[in-house]
């Protein structure tokens, strides 16, 4: 007997190693079935699980666990990221604790250090994924830095350098003064600050009594300038420009050009370039061939160098900044200050303002690589859902710069080039091929001195749909499982990831990675606010099972999942998909004490009752609507049929529409609907799994469901398919028509305020012969469901009091003349929608000020917007329940 009360810390760990132990999430490359990938996207090794990581390991379970049982050979491919810098920062963390640096240890001894918390620590986010029930072939679990994916890394380099897609340069990058590396645009995040605009009068040459003025919001790097730009079209510079300007407390001569990126809206017209401090005037300066003095370190601090006057030499950028002000308004040279409001950008590891700085890097030639890529989703090779993200890879495929994919630490894919003597650079996949190479080039054995580089993380990341498979060697899984079927991720790692992927499958596989590409929106706060530390609304997913199970918090995300929509999860909708999974336990005791107990050899499609020929209706549409949804990526479409069909088709109705015959003395009745009652729980049981797997595996192994083809239960089972003879037409019409008009009648007295204990009379006023058939088959259960004293039909017309409503061709008519106060209840409907009106009003005069749209957030904005529309709903239900009173 099943217990009271579902208990799921007592039955999810269980359930998940039993699966695990049992293999059933292992893909097989020798099997005859189609193959279905996914590609995990590895999360950080530094990783612990976050409500994003829960969204989108969930929905790729379902993804995964129907495939399964639709007969699929299904390969889950999970694996970790090596995550150089966040990696990096908490060994170094650990290491400042006992007062060292890694620099006290030295490289090799570091990263044996990088590698001893891997094992020890490293492990936590693949431990939180399998409590919240994921199901990947854990055999075959990769990391970004194992051997056979370095080798492919090595490989894909050395073959774009050999290609001239690699190559060293000198260009601006994002650079960290704090973790001393460039990192890349996802690393950065812009913060909005208080700070101001300053501007200086820079004097003409051969003109010291004319000057052209020029703001910046970054005194410090005016030691840098190498030209004022102007509007070619601009009639106040146009003499000025092929001039030039002395460079004040330097003075340095400086060119004046002509360049469209001057705006002559903005400012003064004229603006400062300092093409390596600067990513818009490094263009500027590669356009007009300026040079690019660099005039920080990689400490943020002033150069020591003969360039920079020398009173500046050595100090910090904002010490330097302070001084520059100060010794160009004592030569009178500042104009004003101004108060400003700009984006500035940080280290989202290391929280220091990122300064653009002009370094040798290495870089991938992405604009090459992207014109395959790009053509391919356009060429629907490669599908974006929903569809408009599309246009978002396409933005930045076309307008993509080159791809810095080097990095200053020592944690990661250490780039396989060696340099001679003379800085002759040997790129190969080992040192002993570069030492060869070498000895071709010197004509001797010759010392090497490797790169310290290591690449950017997102460079190896991008190979991981077919680097996991085995590339370079050409094995079973890679012919089989390449390319994947869908890629289910965030649209923040479409540029970063996504694209980069697109890039190198192409380019060394010769097809797309995935064919689907199911991007998923945010999960934030219930009033729509993006869940941060700093705000304190962030929801632990982990406390979540903890409180309601994994099955509730999954299924909430899934149901919550529309195409294109952000999640607002309020912990009160998990609350109530436990309720949800309460409601399915209690059912399935509910069977267990009436004796529905699986028949082996049912067929649904014999049974007699109408009743049973109904259900067994509604299980075949709702198996295949959930199956459409699935294939589709529209989860909370499968989750609202599952849903609906469980608690309300199920529970709610034929569970109660079948008690009198379970309580009857008809036998064969009796044992039809145990059987089809069974039956349909088992059912429900399949179709849950991939939503809520623990609940189901455990109800059915209770139930004497079994264990399933190889003592895997649910996780192999069959997914249930019906073919359209299932559905009897007659009898579901008949079911329905019983359904509406109990419906009809609980929401009249609802609308009016009917006590709950009061039975009242119904009249079917005008009803067809058919109508009044399934009024006389019925009349008992329509009686004790719709809390009815008499069900009866007349052609008479309506009597006075009586509330109607309309049910297909026939009239439904409730005397409550003596059962409510009809102007007592017209009048409290008409309160309610006066004070529903003025909810509206006092919204909508909100929402037209477009002081308050312009400065309130969005999340804001579409809370009343949601108001509204809870509001809007609410007066016209009571505006319609007026309306049937105005007829009694």
């Amino acid at each position: 007997m099943l217990d009271k009360t579902y208990r799921p810390a007592d039955v999810e760990a269980k359930r998940y190693d039993a699966w695990e132990n049992s293999g059933a999430f292992a893909a097989n490359a020798d099997s005859n079935a189609t193959p279905y990938t996914i590609m995990m996207p590895p999360p950080n090794v530094t990783g612990s699980l976050h409500m994003g990581h829960a969204l989108t390991f969930t929905l790729q379970d379902i993804l995964v666990r129907y495939h399964r049982m639709r007969g699929d050979d299904a390969l889950w491919q999970p694996g970790t990221d090596h995550a150089g810098i966040a990696t990096q920062m908490v060994v170094e963390r650990q290491l400042a604790a006992e007062g060292k640096t890694r620099h006290d240890l030295g490289r090799a001894a570091f990263i044996d250090k990088v590698w001893q918390w891997k094992a020890e620590s490293g492990g936590t986010i693949t431990r939180q994924l399998r409590r919240l029930g994921a199901s990947p072939d854990w055999e075959r679990e990769r990391f970004t830095m194992d051997q056979g994916l370095s080798e492919a890394v090595a490989k894909v380099f050395v073959t774009l350098h050999k290609q001239k897609l690699i190559y060293r340069d000198k260009r601006l990058v994002n650079w960290d003064p704090k973790l001393h590396t460039a990192i890349s645009d996802l690393e950065v995040e812009s913060r909005e600050v208080q700070g101001h605009l300053w501007h200086f009068k820079y004097p003409l040459e051969n003109q010291p009594d004319r000057f052209i003025t020029v703001a910046t919001t970054r005194p410090e790097t005016m030691l840098g300038d190498t030209a004022i730009a102007v509007h070619p079209e601009d009639e106040r510079y146009r003499d000025l420009i092929g001039g030039h300007a002395i460079l004040p407390l330097v003075g340095r001569r400086i060119v004046i050009v002509g360049d469209e990126y001057a705006d002559p809206e903005t400012g003064s017209g004229a603006v400062k370039i300092t093409p390596a401090h600067d990513f818009n005037d490094f263009e500027v300066g590669r356009r007009h061939q300026l040079e690019m003095i660099n005039v920080l370190d990689r400490d943020a601090r002033i150069i020591d160098d003969a360039i920079i006057p020398e009173a500046y030499r050595g100090l910090d950028r904002y010490e330097a900044r302070k001084r520059i002000v100060a010794d160009m308004e004592a030569l009178g040279l500042l104009e004003r200050i101004e108060p400003h409001t700009h984006m500035l950008p940080h280290g989202d590891r290391s929280g220091m303002v990122i300064e653009p700085w002009l370094t040798d890097q290495w870089y991938c030639d992405a604009v090459t690589l992207a014109q395959p890529a790009i053509k391919a989703v356009e060429e629907g090779r490669t599908v974006f859902v929903p569809k408009q993200w599309e246009n978002t890879y396409f933005e930045w495929m076309r307008n993509i710069q080159p791809w810095c994919i080097s990095r200053q630490i020592w944690w990661g894919h250490q780039i396989p080039a060696w340099y001679g003597p003379d800085g002759a650079v040997f790129v190969e996949e080992t040192e002993d091929a570069a030492k060869a190479a070498a000895e071709a080039h010197y004509g001797a054995p010759t010392d090497l001195t490797r790169d310290p580089d290591v690449l950017d993380t997102w460079f190896s990341s991008a190979l991981w749909p077919f680097s996991t498979l085995g590339w370079p060697n050409q094995t079973k899984e890679l012919e089989r499982y390449y390319p994947g079927d869908v890629l289910v991720t965030g649209f923040d790692i479409i540029f970063f990831w996504v694209a980069r992927m697109m890039m190198m499958g192409l380019h060394f596989m010769g097809d797309v990675p995935f064919r689907h590409v199911y991007i998923h929106a945010l999960v934030r706060d219930e009033r729509g606010q993006k869940m941060s530390k700093s705000k304190g609304n962030v929801i632990d997913p982990l406390n979540l099972i903890d409180e309601y199970g994994c099955d509730a918090l999954r299924f909430t995300l899934a149901a919550m999942a529309a195409q294109g929509r952000d999640i607002k999860l309020a912990v009160g909708r998990v609350e109530g998909n436990r309720n949800f999974a309460t409601k399915l336990w209690n059912a399935a005791r509910y069977c267990e004490m009436n004796g529905c107990v699986p028949v082996p050899g049912f067929d649904a499609q014999a049974v007699k009752l109408t009743a049973n020929r109904w259900i067994a209706g509604e299980v075949a549409k709702t198996a295949a609507r959930t199956a459409e949804a699935i294939e589709a990526y529209r989860f909370n479409d499968a989750a609202g049929a599952l849903y609906q069909f469980t608690w309300n088709t199920f529970c709610d109705w034929y569970l109660e529409f079948t008690k009198p015959i379970l309580n009857g003395d008809d036998e064969a009745a009796k044992a039809e609907t145990r059987a089809t009652t069974a039956w349909v729980l088992d059912e429900i049981l399949h179709l849950l799994h991939p939503f809520m797997p623990f609940i189901t595996e455990e109800l059915r192994e209770q139930l004497g469901g079994g264990t399933g083809t190889g003592g895997t239960g649910l996780i192999r089972a069959a997914w249930p398919v019906f073919g359209p003879e299932m559905e009897d037409a007659a009898a579901q019409a008949e079911m329905d028509w019983v359904v509406r008009l109990i419906s009809t009648v609980r929401t009249v007295r609802s609308e009016m305020n009917v006590p709950a204990g009061a039975q009242i009379p119904m009249l079917l006023k005008d009803a067809g012969t058919e109508t009044a058939r399934r009024l006389d088959t019925h009349r008992d259960l329509i009686l004790r469901m719709a809390r009815l004293s008499s069900a009866d039909t007349t052609t008479e017309p309506a009597p006075k009091g009586a509330i109607q409503a309309v049910l297909d061709e026939a009239a439904v008519l409730l005397p409550l003349a003596g059962v409510i106060d009809i102007d007592q209840e017209k009048a409290r409907l008409r309160k309610e929608i006066d004070k529903l009106s003025g909810e509206v009003a006092k919204i909508d005069q909100k929402l037209n000020n477009a002081n308050f749209v312009s400065r309130a957030p969005e999340e804001v904005i579409e809370e009343q917007r949601e108001r509204r529309a809870t509001a809007e709903a609410g007066r016209a239900k009571l505006t319609e329940a007026l309306a049937r009173l105005a007829s009694a």
